[in-house]
């Protein structure tokens, strides 16, 4: 396809077969299932996806590649911005929980990893591409320099594994920075947590990396009266995910 790549959508097209071939590979569709492409583009992906599942559902914002996917039918295509796309309403449409893959455009891929932790509960997996930098953050362990608020927040809902590293000349045109191939699947919400709470608590945990959480999340705590037992002479890259969660509920136990 003769198509410039549109900077302002964060447009690097895949274009090497094998590694396009590891990915579906990875992904491994199968017929009847929900399955969503974020972001096809000129359809790299797009082409073995559909010929493992049969049927595939594309979410692309860019006009004149929207028009062209059209012209497949066994395409079911969604022109829109991502960040606007109602999710649970394809699972209703679909009547089964959705697998969502995709090349995430990479400015604003974290938004459209946390417009999705909204509907985590209708969604089987996801597999996206992404700044490899970005899939170190979410995969992070505590205690390492990549560990934080991105860690938390998606860990808490997922279970997240790097599986596959795709370096800049497997795209048209290449990126500045390397890629890798993320796998996140679904875990049972912890009882008693509330996500908004736990947000706000990891936001001002993370707010001040440098400084112990005494400094931080301990005023948070102090100004809505929490005086339960925490640790709070370590640093907010030092605590794991189910000491926040932990927090997070004893904190809404208590009002």
């Amino acid at each position: 396809m003769n198509h410039i790549p549109r900077k302002r959508f964060g447009q690097h097209f895949l274009s090497d077969r094998a590694m396009v071939e590891a990915i579906v590979d990875t992904i491994d569709p199968r017929p009847g299932q929900a399955l969503v492409e974020i972001g096809p583009g000129l359809g790299a992906m797009t082409d073995p996806l559909v010929a493992r599942s049969g049927k595939l559902t594309v979410i692309e914002l860019d006009r004149d590649l929207a028009a062209r996917l059209r012209k497949r039918p066994e395409l079911e295509v969604v022109e829109s911005d991502v960040l606007k796309v109602d999710f649970h309403g394809l699972a209703a449409t679909f009547g089964q929980k959705l697998r969502v893959v995709g090349n995430l455009p990479y400015n604003i891929s974290t938004p459209i990893l946390f417009h999705l932790l909204e509907v985590v509960d209708h969604v089987v997996d996801q597999h996206f591409m992404l700044q490899k930098e970005v899939v170190d953050r979410m995969a992070a362990a505590p205690g390492s320099k990549d560990y934080g608020r991105l860690s938390v927040m998606l860990q808490w809902r997922y279970e997240i594994e790097s599986v596959l590293d795709v370096p800049p000349e497997c795209f048209d045109p290449p990126p500045r920075v390397d890629s890798a191939i993320v796998r996140m699947i679904p875990l049972p919400p912890p009882p008693g947590v509330d996500a908004a709470l736990l947000g706000e608590l990891v936001t001002t945990a993370f707010s001040q990396r440098r400084k112990v959480l005494r400094n931080t999340l301990g005023k948070w705590l102090d100004a809505r009266g929490f005086s339960g037992e925490v640790d709070l002479t370590r640093r907010a890259e030092e605590v794991p995910v189910a000491e926040y969660l932990a927090l997070a509920a004893a904190v809404a136990a208590k009002g």
